[in-house]
């Protein structure tokens, strides 16, 4: 399912509920480029230590945007004996919410860019229709200004001349407008002693007088230069207040956007798999939650309170997603039922779409169970589905290693796993 900002919210209840009942998940990402040094492959290599490697990504692979983000969800049919998958392909863009709203600088690889375009990616719907997002320190932020600017309109006294603009001062009013305000003071003070006048229409103002009566207890309504002040009751007061507020709600949901799908699968303790994941781990905290800690030490601090893990069942010669998932499909391994749910788009891997961050997300989920069943040809007797809640697939958890499949708990950890000696499972050639 293509999600894109205009039909973001429609969507977002179909991507809680797929996350909710799922046995795992596969995420991959798609990024404006990957290096601006030498390519990642170029730049790091299997000499590294953990910290080597992380200090490489971190300094050359963040200033680019993860802008379209591919998950599928897989559940297990028991009376079918077949996996159920939805797909979702977001794009996502850090479009401004407001004029206070960051505007993020990015960069592009011209080598990414032309890759992508030969591809058929939609770059149109990144730019154009890309689902906003904030992080987690532009979240409260935001929340912030829009408790604050409340808490005047609640405390401004019926005749304040507060700005909504301006946190702590009063305005200062201009001398050629002061003879205005004062009458407009007394037409609304008249207003409310009178009770058969309903309203008041006050006559065409600026801007700036605009501004000063905005944080007027009484309700008024702006249309162009003409301001309309209604007196209300205690009751429509509080139900306009309500709606106001959900309103406010409403602009700060949309404003968090994307970040609440990574949220809730943060939230939601399922497995997470991704093919050569650190990168999308990185750019995951980066962009949705907080700038990334300057050494791998305090890396594993952050993500470890989410509590992120990465897997390697098997070691394979050619790792790329492609050849593996070929590979996946040879004895010994067999390739896994799979279908795709109601109302969701199906792949065919015969014509691959490799490089579609859903796509990858689908094969990268089809590795992972075609791996996770292997372990079940060494029980006693076979067990041909091994889920990935298994005692079998723990072992694999959290161990240091360079890494072809990972498993993710909520949010990432930089570690994989060597098979365990008491698992009896042989190099794969």
């Amino acid at each position: 399912m293509e999600v894109i900002r205009s039909n973001f919210k429609d969507n977002l209840n179909k991507v809680y509920e797929a996350i909710e009942e799922s046995d795992f998940l596969a995420i991959d990402g798609e990024f404006s480029g990957i290096s601006d040094g030498p390519s990642v492959s170029a730049l790091t290599n299997g000499f590294d230590t953990p910290e080597e490697r992380y200090q490489k990504l971190k300094k050359h692979s963040m200033d680019f945007l993860l802008f379209q983000f591919g998950l599928c969800t897989f559940k297990y049919d028991d009376a079918e004996e077949k996996y159920i998958m939805k797909s979702f392909n977001f794009y996502i863009f850090p479009k401004p919410f407001n004029r206070n709203s960051p505007d993020v600088k990015f960069v592009c690889q011209s080598s990414s860019i032309d890759f992508l375009a030969n591809q058929g990616f939609d770059f149109n719907k990144v730019f154009r229709n890309g689902i906003p997002y904030l992080n987690q320190e532009e979240e409260r932020q935001l929340r912030e200004q829009y408790d604050e600017k409340r808490s005047q309109a609640n405390g401004a006294g019926s005749l304040s001349y507060l700005s909504p603009s301006s946190a702590k001062c009063p305005v200062t009013i201009p001398d050629d407008q002061k003879k205005f305000i004062e009458k407009v003071v007394e037409q609304i003070e008249d207003l409310l002693k009178n009770e058969e006048s309903e309203s008041l229409e006050l006559e065409p103002c600026t801007g700036s007088v605009s501004e000063i009566t905005y944080l007027l207890k009484n309700v008024f309504i702006l249309k162009e230069r003409y301001i309309v002040i209604s007196k209300v009751d205690e009751e429509e007061r509080k139900r306009r207040e309500q709606q106001k507020q959900a309103k406010e709600q409403e602009e700060l949901n949309d404003a968090v956007g994307f970040s609440r799908v990574v949220h809730a699968i943060a939230n939601s303790g399922k497995l997470v798999i991704g093919h050569n994941m650190l990168l999308d781990v990185m750019h995951t905290i980066h962009q949705f939650y907080c700038p990334l800690p300057d050494d791998l030490s305090e890396f594993k601090e952050v993500t470890s309170c989410y509590s992120f893990s990465k897997l390697i069942p098997f070691i394979i010669n050619n790792t790329s997603l492609a050849e593996l998932e070929k590979r996946l499909k040879e004895v010994p391994f067999s390739p896994p039922k799979v279908e795709s749910a109601e109302g969701f788009p199906s792949y065919d891997t015969a014509s691959e779409q490799l490089h579609e961050a859903g796509y990858d997300a689908y094969i990268t989920g089809l590795c992972f169970i075609s791996m996770a069943n292997f372990l079940g040809s060494f029980l006693s007797p076979r067990k041909n589905h091994v889920s990935a809640r298994s005692k079998l697939v723990e072992p694999f958890f959290n161990n240091e290693n360079q890494v072809c499949l990972t498993v993710w708990r909520n949010l990432p950890m930089v570690t994989s796993i060597q098979i365990p000696q008491n698992v009896g499972i042989d190099m794969v050639g």
